[in-house]
């Protein structure tokens, strides 16, 4: 009743600036909450793509750092050692004969860095020193990028979770309204109780009609109606497949009409629980 006289049936239109604003709610949430972070991990997918285009460069710079030092080293190895040492020599061994001549080097510091190797060791190792910053800031650079995704991400989770929580309830919820169209014995229950809810209907629409609630009366003869479009529903599709349809359906509408005197209605509902196969008893008991 309540639902009834809050909707346009009676003239109110509560009901519908609810959907409306709830309609608006919803939009609202789903663009602040779902649209925007999915635009934004899309956002920083390319834009990663993009940054990891340019890192590329990055890349070369710190390959070209590394090629200089190779070349650095193998000079200073060769002219140290007085020999010729193959280009794929590994950088760490020419490391340590640097080192070994930094530390012989060192022992006359003053003298060694005018006229030593000793400035050219610190050269050497502040280029190795260059070298490792740059990998590090590469290195750096790719677990930030890495991580702009991931909260991207998570930003979008509790959104993901929430819409799905509401989808599932919606599913619940249809599943449960509509269950009464099945075939088993939980759906002859919910089809015979559907006959009980419009007999009730029916009873409390006139009542209201001899105590003179005419308002009351019309809500009563709403909830009757919409009982009556659920069983029609539910049992179209049985009594098609039993060929009882153009009787039943007839049967549903004679009930519906409102010039049709009640204890007809009253008669008509118990022949159809009675009569039709879609609407007995289960013969089955648990």
């Amino acid at each position: 009743m309540w639902l009834l006289r809050h909707s346009s049936l009676m003239g109110s239109s509560d009901i519908d600036n609810w959907i409306c604003e709830a309609r608006d709610s919803t939009v609202s949430f789903l663009k602040d909450h779902v649209e925007q972070p999915l635009l934004s991990i899309r956002d920083e997918l390319f834009e990663t793509f993009r940054k990891r285009h340019k890192g590329v460069m990055e890349l070369d710079e710190v390959q070209l750092t590394a090629k200089s030092l190779h070349r650095m080293l193998l000079t200073f190895s060769e002219q140290t050692k007085r020999q010729k040492f193959p280009e794929n020599i590994s950088d760490q061994e020419m490391l340590e004969i640097v080192m070994a001549r930094y530390e012989k080097e060192l022992v006359h510091p003053i003298q060694n860095l005018l006229g030593g190797e000793l400035g050219r060791a610190l050269l050497i190792q502040i280029q190795k020193l260059k070298l490792d910053i740059e990998t590090a800031m590469l290195e750096l650079n790719q677990i930030l990028r890495a991580n702009e995704i991931n909260f991207a991400i998570l930003a979008a989770l509790p959104a993901f979770f929430l819409s799905l929580l509401l989808l599932m309830l919606v599913r619940a919820w249809f599943k449960k309204d509509t269950r009464a169209e099945g075939r088993g014995r939980i759906a002859r229950i919910q089809r015979r109780l559907l006959i009980v809810e419009i007999e009730r209907r029916i009873m409390q629409y006139q009542t209201c009609v001899d105590q003179g609630l005419e308002q009351d009366a019309k809500c009563m003869y709403g909830l009757m109606l919409y009982s009556l479009d659920r069983l029609y529903r539910a049992v179209e599709r049985h009594a098609q497949a039993t060929g009882e349809w153009l009787y039943l359906r007839q049967d549903i509408i004679d009930v519906g009409k409102p010039g049709i005197r009640t204890a007809y209605k009253v008669t008509t509902i118990s022949r159809m629980e009675r009569v039709y196969d879609c609407l007995l008893p289960s013969t089955k008991r648990p």
